[in-house]
Parts: C-alpha cells; structure tokens; sequence
C-alpha cells in the first residue's frame, strides 16, 4: 500500500471508530446535561491542541514538511487551544457560551482549512514525521467532538440535550419498599 493511500486509510477508519466511540459512551453522558456542564469536558480535550506546536519543531517532523502548512495548523491549534481554555474559565456565564461558540467555530474552520492546506501544500504523510499520529488519530475524534460541541451549544441554557434529561423519575412503590424493611 503506498504511504499515502495508508494515510487516508488510517484518517477513514479513526473517523469511524472515534464515531464509535461517540456514539456509544460521549454523547449518551453529554446528552443528559446541562449545557455548561457537558461542553466542559468537550473544551478540556481541545485544550490539548497546542500540541500543534510539534508540526514547527525540527526532527519531530521533516525539514521539508511544507511551511505553508505546518505555519497555519500549528498556530491555529494553539489559538483554539487558548480559545477552549477562555470558554472554560468562563463558563457558565454568557460570555463563557459566546466563548465556546468562538471557538467552536474557530477549531472546525481550523481543522478543515490544515486538510486543504496540506493538500494544496502538496504534503505527503513521510513529512510529518511524529507528528503522523495528529491528522490520523487526534483531528478525528476534534472533528467528531466539534459535531457534539455544535449540537450542545443549540440547546437551552438549562435543558439537557434531549427531553430525557427532563423527564421525572418514575414513582416508587411504598408498601414494597415499606414491607421489606420491616
């Protein structure tokens, strides 16, 4: 398999599998909460992206790893990394939302626009270096948790992401529970 059909195979199955993941254990836990309460978690990984930073440090990735890539997705990372950790510190309030919807925003143009610069850069998956674990393995599951974020940031204040989160518990049953303890 050529390296960089290897490249695109590994972005595809991270895809699939971070959606996986999302699906089955992110978004069951997040869906119930209140807003703040579930973009939490969401900006506290993306506050990682400074990791970014790699794609500029020499012989971590390859001397001729095109700068008019490694430039833009480094720098865009470390913005969306501060913008994620202004939003946490100022959640719950307002301006902690306007924050988040910033940065969500920010982070999603970010990731899109580094897939078109490295094409357009003519990039090949060798000039990455260390740094190949990024784009296959992290910028997925940024992607898949944007998504989240987006939905998240649409609902109510206060209101979970779907009715369940609303609905009463249902009633008990007193002369059960009153009879075993006897």
């Amino acid at each position: 398999m050529q390296p960089q059909t290897c490249f695109f195979v590994s972005i595809a199955f991270s895809l699939i599998a971070w959606g996986m993941v999302a699906a089955r254990y992110i978004w069951p836990k997040l869906r119930l909460r209140p807003r703040a309460e579930a973009l939490r978690p969401l900006l506290i990984l993306h506050s990682f992206r400074f990791l970014g930073l790699a794609f500029l440090v020499p012989g971590v990735v390859s001397p001729d790893l095109p700068s008019a890539f490694a430039h833009p997705a480094a720098y865009g990372d470390l913005i969306a990394a501060i913008l994620a950790l202004l939003a946490l510190m100022s959640l719950p309030s307002s301006a902690g939302v306007a924050i988040a919807w910033i940065f969500s925003l920010w982070g999603s143009v970010d990731l899109f626009n580094a897939f078109y610069q490295a094409n357009h850069a003519g990039l090949m998956a060798g000039q990455l270096g260390a740094t190949y674990v990024i784009p296959t393995l992290i910028v997925p599951l940024l992607l898949i948790t944007h998504g989240i974020g987006f939905r998240i940031l649409l609902q109510h204040e206060n209101e979970s992401a779907t009715n369940e989160g609303r609905r009463p518990a249902p009633p008990t049953n007193v002369a059960l529970t009153s009879r075993h303890t006897s």
